[in-house]
């Protein structure tokens, strides 16, 4: 294997954790802030891109860092090392509610396809990069910009999603619709294209967006049922000021009487 190999275990149920376990010198990747606990031999390091084989010297990590903000990431990514003796553990935790997902990148030919933000945390050795629709309406219309994160390597990887997640093999010929933020990750043999709801009444008016995605066969795909826009957007919509309920509250609507 290229990349270290790391054992792990997933906590939790819809606000879950992963604890990575770390042989010595072992060392995984993962966003800035995801960092849950960690025991103390374990050293952090923020670097720029990856620290994948494929940056070699300055420019190879600066185009992998500047990819990462094209995404819509940070500059930096932190590693974290074992440095002491015997195995060590080290834990991130989900951003919002939802599922982890453990991919061992070598039984997915090496490749995986994601929304920009899935990615939580890999092996070192994984390469974090991007991925370029090839279709000017999937970049235009696809829910997650012109370009999606791509995970190459023979490593572990974990990805993050809202809500619940349903993994679907699709077979050669096979092609399922999905609404455009749900969709979570897929192999790289997945063809993915952007589709018109069709009907002008049904764009306006059926409130699930006026495009989908398609997704056809062969390959794997990871939808999620919960998307953080679509719990943002809830949330955002139930505010007082933006014409909310005040008084889901209970006994807090009665106080908000002497506030006006």
């Amino acid at each position: 294997m290229n990349n270290h190999e790391i054992d792990f275990q997933l906590y939790g149920d819809d606000m879950q954790f992963v604890e990575v376990e770390l042989d010595p010198q072992e060392t995984v990747i993962a966003e800035a802030g995801s960092l849950m606990m960690m025991d103390s031999d374990i050293s952090m390091e923020t670097i720029f891109g990856d620290g994948s084989s494929n940056q070699g010297g300055l420019v190879g990590k600066l185009l992998g860092a500047g990819k990462r903000v094209i995404t819509g990431e940070s500059l930096f990514m932190t590693t974290f090392t074992n440095q002491g003796v015997g195995k060590k553990h080290v834990s991130f935790a989900s951003p919002y509610p939802g599922k982890i997902v453990p991919m061992d990148l070598s039984e997915l030919n090496g490749k995986i396809i994601c929304q920009k933000d899935a990615f939580l945390a890999a092996a070192k050795g994984v390469a974090v990069g991007v991925e370029f629709q090839r279709k000017i309406g999937t970049g235009f219309f696809g829910g997650e910009g012109f370009i999606m994160q791509k995970l190459e390597g023979d490593g572990m990887a974990f990805v993050h999603a809202g809500g619940t997640i349903h993994k679907r093999e699709l077979q050669p010929g096979e092609q399922i619709r999905v609404d455009t933020g749900c969709l979570v990750a897929m192999t790289g043999d997945v063809d993915y294209n952007i589709e018109y709801v069709g009907g002008i009444k049904t764009a306006l008016f059926g409130g699930e967006g006026i495009f989908f995605a398609t997704l056809s066969g062969p390959g794997t795909v990871w939808v999620q049922s919960l998307p953080f826009s679509r719990l943002a957007s809830k949330v955002f919509a139930a505010l007082p000021e933006k014409g909310g309920n005040k008084g889901e509250g209970g006994i807090g609507g009665v106080f908000d009487l002497f506030n006006k």
